[in-house]
């Protein structure tokens, strides 16, 4: 994929897996690009080299990090809200409305907030019914960010997002590590997003904004954990991992929540309005490349 426009500056808060992924994709294309991170600790080698990070520990506003929020042409926000609320919001959503030349605001959201459908299809459109507090907090911060574009008409966009793997993170990564479980929870199937395809689609829309809009992104084929997990053994040809109950897995109660949330999450949007194709349709293509193999 190339980026259509001519290069733009972006600020990130948070360059975790994602915001680094799509700094890295952005600075290759030209662009300026500065965020935050938690800690000196945190600043990694690919963000080091690829955008300017500012310290942002979602305690007390990042001052010297204003101006940049201010003159950015596009602003993502990868920080997930904590019991006192959103820290960027927090702390420099004064920042965002002062900002005069913002073409596109971005907040990395979770399919986390529809809860449990019973296993009924879920769509931008669906009702929220987020069932622990973590996902409750995650709807308010939606809501809190789309009043800018209510309030201040600030070019705001959610993205809900399944599990993120790729490079050095997912299934593969924990069986390397000798820490993936495989867990017997008939019924429970999970979508995912190979990291290169949430760039794309943050990309996309950073090329096709339009404020207000909510997007799922998810690939084409949720899968039990148990299945994931048996593809990627036999991809590495190790031995599977024991089978054991969700209640006997040692899952925090967070952990465990994510089995009794069962639905579909339906990606229609990002393909029809954005015109995204997925490199990593299922996760089975995605660890295949990972590992340098074909599809089986």
């Amino acid at each position: 994929m190339t980026f259509n426009s001519s290069p733009g500056k972006l600020f990130c808060f948070g360059l975790g897996y994602t915001g680094s992924a799509l700094a890295r994709y952005l600075s290759a294309c030209g662009w300026q690009v500065d965020g935050s991170i938690r800690s000196p600790e945190n600043n990694s080698p690919w963000t080091r080299s690829e955008a300017t990070a500012h310290i942002f520990n979602g305690e007390e506003p990042c001052r010297e990090a204003s101006e940049s929020i201010r003159s950015a042409d596009y602003v993502l926000s990868c920080i997930r809200p904590t019991e006192k609320g959103d820290p960027v919001l927090n702390h420099h959503a004064q920042d965002l409305i002062d900002n005069r030349n913002l073409k596109w605001a971005g907040y990395l959201s979770t399919t986390g907030v529809y809860g449990d459908h019973a296993e009924a299809e879920v769509d931008e459109s669906s009702p929220l019914n987020p069932g622990n507090e973590r996902n409750r907090r995650r709807a308010t911060a939606e809501r809190e960010w789309l009043k800018l574009w209510e309030e201040h008409s600030l070019p705001v966009h959610i993205f809900r997002l399944v599990g993120i793997y790729g490079p050095g993170r997912g299934t593969l990564e924990k069986l390397k590590q000798g820490t993936a479980q495989r867990i017997d929870c008939p019924g429970a199937k999970f979508s995912h997003i190979h990291v290169d395809d949430a760039v794309q689609v943050i990309a996309r829309s950073m090329q096709s904004p339009n404020p207000g809009a909510i997007y799922n992104v998810c690939d084409d084929a949720p899968v039990s954990q148990r299945e994931s997990v048996e593809h990627a053994c036999d991809i590495l040809n190790i031995p599977y991992p024991p089978l054991v109950r969700l209640e006997d897995s040692g899952l925090s109660e967070l952990g465990r929540s994510f089995y009794s949330d069962r639905k579909r999450v339906q990606n229609r949007r990002i393909k029809e309005e954005l015109g995204v194709k997925l490199k990593f349709p299922n996760y089975r293509e995605g660890l295949a490349a990972l590992t340098g193999q074909r599809n089986k």
